[in-house]
């Protein structure tokens, strides 16, 4: 069982990262399954808007919802995230290796990608998944020290999940 985390400082840092890895993954063949995030900035906006590519080839969903430059708190939009995860479990039989984005508030309550990163680790499929500094406790609460950090180092983290992918093709 094999679970490896990044988090980059920097808004948006582990997004960029992970988007990184998983388009080199996939030019090498890796079967993914998950998200990867982009965030868009927007010229009347403090706050970008945020969407997820469902992997291996979409769809693009808005997983932020616009209520304002002037509002607070979380701008996740749970509902869209759900439509993500039906999705992600549809491709998780086929994967060989799962991208989640973010553990983020909704996995640190047992919601959102929590369930389908129990079960690819269940199946034996290696999960990737970007963690900030503030879930950080709680995904190491829901990990119970089987994580992996891994370095900020997109060719160390490639090496490790064709490493992890490989042998699952053996």
């Amino acid at each position: 069982m094999q679970l490896g985390y990044v988090s980059l400082p920097g808004r948006g840092a582990n997004d960029e990262f992970l988007a990184q890895v998983a388009t080199q993954l996939q030019r090498r063949g890796v079967r993914l399954a998950g998200t990867v995030q982009s965030n868009v900035e927007r010229p009347d906006r403090k706050k970008c808007d945020m969407d997820i590519v469902v992997l291996p080839h979409g769809p693009v969903l808005r997983i932020s919802e616009d209520r304002g430059d002037l509002a607070r708190g979380c701008r996740l939009d749970a509902g869209v995230l759900e439509q993500a995860v039906v999705e992600v479990a549809q491709a998780l039989p086929r994967a060989e290796l799962l991208i989640v984005n973010k553990f983020g508030k909704q996995e640190a309550e047992g919601r959102g990608m929590a369930p389908l990163i129990a079960d690819a680790l269940d199946q034996g499929i290696p999960v990737l998944l970007g963690v900030n500094g503030l879930n950080l406790p709680a995904f190491q609460d829901f990990a119970a020290g089987l994580e992996i950090a891994l370095p900020a180092e997109p060719a160390r983290v490639l090496e490790w999940c064709l490493e992890l992918t490989r042998h699952l093709a053996a």
